[in-house]
């Protein structure tokens, strides 16, 4: 399993959640960490090395070394912010 590091804009978006959608992100968080390249995440387009998982209404932002799975950014699934967020974040 890898190590989770999350980034401080994922970390306070989470702390906003309600309970049921704080438990189902961090358990896909958790089995990113077993397994990064699960079948239903796919990589992110215009952005090298990352990928996207989603997890019912919320998109997890992500990418892994060899020891690390690095949580960049929760967002909406459906709000375009998320991406604008990353390309903020990427300059």
């Amino acid at each position: 399993m890898l190590e989770i590091n999350v980034s401080s804009p994922s970390e306070k978006y989470f702390k906003k959640l309600l309970p049921k959608h704080k438990r189902q992100v961090s358990e896909k968080i958790f089995k990113l960490a077993e397994n990064p390249k699960a079948s239903d995440v796919g990589p992110l387009r215009g952005f090298k090395d990352y990928y996207r998982a989603d997890i019912g209404e919320h998109r997890i932002i992500y990418r892994w070394s060899s020891v690390t799975i690095f949580i960049t950014l929760i967002g909406k699934r459906n709000d375009d912010d998320v991406y604008r967020k990353l390309g903020r974040m990427a300059k």
